[in-house]
């Protein structure tokens, strides 16, 4: 009885010591992994895409480019290291292939690194969301700065339509600092000149009537969080004060909020009988005509 027992054990491990036995054990393991690694990608995925709302569309371009690219490169990882396991399972010296892959990956390394940089430096734009399309944006790049839209954004390279229609393609490697004007809130910034004889205090009890008018204006009231707010005299000119009115919008209706509290800010202290300096012509630099 014990002979049989122990012949049973013998064929046991002389059937798993069997090369192919192993290597579709590494295969049904690289399978199982490959299988993991999905679902595990896929709740990444969800993750990104987070709640519906407006901008859900953007979150799901975003979360399948980030996804994309990390489920291809754990596919390509795990089935590399399976068939280099097979292989040395089949007795096959594998340390040439080693060799040859590393010294291709040193060569691949000088001859693409800057490919490798706007990859990777992408790759963390998208994962942590610093900006997207439809964003507007100031890049700091070595060879100087550029501001836009973003137009698309991929793993490689962020296309920004600038102010004048210019589309302007920037690698993502080549991002030095980027500030996104789209983000949260923004800040409407208007300057009123008033000359040195006018009452600072009574210019002020006029912008603040005008502004508390304004929380009623449907659209204002739209663009802005809180309603506009006069700082004070910012600066004292050579021939004028200046004070600065502040309001936070929306990112994208800040020029349309300042143009609209210039207008309204003009015309009422034109009803009241306030006099704004005239900037002298030599102040405001040669005109078209170089003149």
């Amino acid at each position: 009885m014990q002979s049989l027992i122990l012949a049973q054990q013998g064929e046991g491990t002389d059937w798993f010591a069997e090369p192919w036995v192993r290597i579709v054990i590494i295969l049904g393991a690289a399978v199982l992994v490959t299988l993991v690694s999905r679902l595990v990608v896929v709740r990444f995925r969800r993750k990104l895409e987070g709640t519906a709302s407006v901008t859900q569309e953007l979150n799901l371009q975003r979360a399948t480019t980030l996804t994309g690219a990390l489920s291809t490169g754990l596919v390509v990882v795990i089935w590399v290291l399976a068939i280099l396991m097979a292989l040395g399972e089949l007795d096959q010296n594998i340390a040439p292939l080693l060799a040859s892959a590393g010294v291709a990956g040193v060569a691949l390394g000088f001859g693409a690194q800057s490919l490798v940089k706007d990859t990777l430096s992408g790759f963390f734009i998208l994962l942590e969301n610093q900006f997207g399309v439809g964003d507007n944006v100031d890049v700091q790049t070595p060879s100087g700065r550029v501001a836009g839209r973003v137009e698309s954004l991929s793993l490689r390279i962020t296309a920004l339509r600038a102010f004048d229609g210019t589309l302007h393609f920037v690698p993502n490697g080549n991002i030095l600092v980027a500030s996104n004007r789209s983000k949260g809130w923004a800040r409407a910034i208007v300057d009123v000149r008033a000359a040195y004889g006018e009452d600072v205090e009574h210019m002020r009890s006029i912008l603040e009537e005008l502004f508390t008018e304004l929380e009623g204006d449907r659209t204002l009231s739209e663009w802005i969080h809180e309603a506009p707010n006069v700082l004070g005299v910012e600066r004292m000119g050579q021939d004028a004060l200046v004070l600065r009115v502040v309001a936070d919008t929306r990112p994208s209706k800040v020029m349309d909020v300042e143009r609209l509290l210039r207008e309204r800010i003009s015309r009422r202290l034109t009803e009241k009988g306030i006099k704004i300096p005239v900037i002298p012509v030599a102040a405001t630099g040669p005109g078209p005509d170089g003149r």
